[in-house]
């Protein structure tokens, strides 16, 4: 299977640098001895970034190599759906 990187993987890049940064404040706060709640409240925010990332990139396989290899003939029609099957246990 041949890789090819989409318009919204910039854009899914950024998304996971932020939360990369965010997790490191995240470490630091614990490592400063800062409140439960803070830290909960700020990792909380870390998940939801990567869970909304990871988002778009199913969604964006889905929309383009899915749909371009059901399209194109590429793959076997049960190929196509066995890979969505497997991809969407990610959402």
């Amino acid at each position: 299977m041949v890789h090819v990187a989409h318009k919204t993987h910039p854009d899914i890049v950024k998304r996971l640098k932020r939360a990369e940064g965010h997790l490191r404040n995240v470490i630091g706060m614990m490592e400063s001895d800062r409140p439960c709640m803070e830290v909960v409240q700020q990792l909380h925010a870390v998940e939801r970034a990567v869970a909304a990332a990871k988002k778009v990139l199913v969604h964006d396989h889905i929309d383009h190599c899915l749909t371009d290899a059901a399209d194109s003939g590429t793959r076997a029609p049960q190929q196509a759906i066995d890979e969505f099957k497997e991809i969407t246990k990610y959402l």
